[in-house]
């Protein structure tokens, strides 16, 4: 089994523009999902970069996360509520607190299987931030087994 998902696109010899965020990734997906429904004719190549992945697949990847329980019905109404302002609930904001709640947990879930598939892709910097993030948390969990002073 190969590490690398399949591309069609990769045997087309095209290439291809990833998203740098998932949110990104949200909001081409409720704009081409609103474009269909308006009656768009789906004309490939056109308007736009060329993306690793077609609405149809964020489709799958949401289903495969509801079913796994990694998001709710109550993810996936602020979900597509937010994704039609094309704006992301803001914290501050008392009535949008706990959908801003909602929203992180679910771009979380959604992150992690768009940087599997590719269609997201990660600066360096953030890599090698991400890596430092993982050292010091194990870290802090080793000091807790051993009942060491935290590192902080």
């Amino acid at each position: 089994m190969s590490s690398q998902p399949f591309d069609p696109f990769k045997s087309m010899d095209i290439k291809t523009t990833p998203f740098h965020h998932e949110e990104e990734v949200w909001f081409w997906f409720m704009g081409a999902n609103q474009a269909r429904l308006d009656g768009a004719a789906r004309m490939s190549g056109q308007g736009g970069p060329v993306r690793p992945c077609e609405p149809v697949d964020i489709l799958r990847i949401l289903d495969r996360l509801y079913r796994s329980r990694h998001l709710s019905l109550e993810h996936f109404r602020i979900l597509r509520h937010y994704g039609e302002r094309l704006s992301a609930p803001d914290k501050w904001k008392p009535r949008e607190a706990r959908a801003a709640i909602f929203w992180r947990e679910a771009m979380s879930a959604l992150r992690e299987v768009f940087i599997q598939k590719g269609i997201i892709t990660i600066a360096e910097e953030e890599k090698n931030n991400n890596n430092l993030i993982w050292m010091h948390e194990a870290a802090e969990r080793l000091n807790n087994r051993w009942g060491m002073r935290s590192m902080r």
